[in-house]
């Protein structure tokens, strides 16, 4: 599996700490096991999925999104809740 990260997602990851880090990096894994683990996107958002997970004990999301065909994971955004949608559809 080819694992993509836009640039949002590069800069948010460069702050954080090495602990919250290997969070990301289960996250991303249980990801890679069952690309389908998130949850689908509706409306403006149509095509990403969502996955929800705790990072040091806070909420955290990570939108991606999931080429069947040529089994491209495409990592967009991590942060905690606050915004998170309206500055994804921002990005978009």
């Amino acid at each position: 599996m080819k694992i993509v990260q836009t640039n949002q997602f590069k800069k948010e990851i460069k702050k954080l700490h090495p602990n919250q880090k290997k969070d990301v990096d289960e996250a991303v894994r249980a990801i890679m096991k069952n690309p389908d683990l998130g949850q689908p996107k509706v409306g403006d958002l149509a095509g990403i999925m969502v996955y929800k997970f705790k990072m040091i004990n806070q909420l955290t999301l990570l939108a991606y999104t999931y080429q069947n065909q040529t089994i491209i994971l495409t990592l967009l955004a991590l942060r905690t809740h606050e915004n998170f949608y309206r500055d994804l559809k921002k990005s978009r």
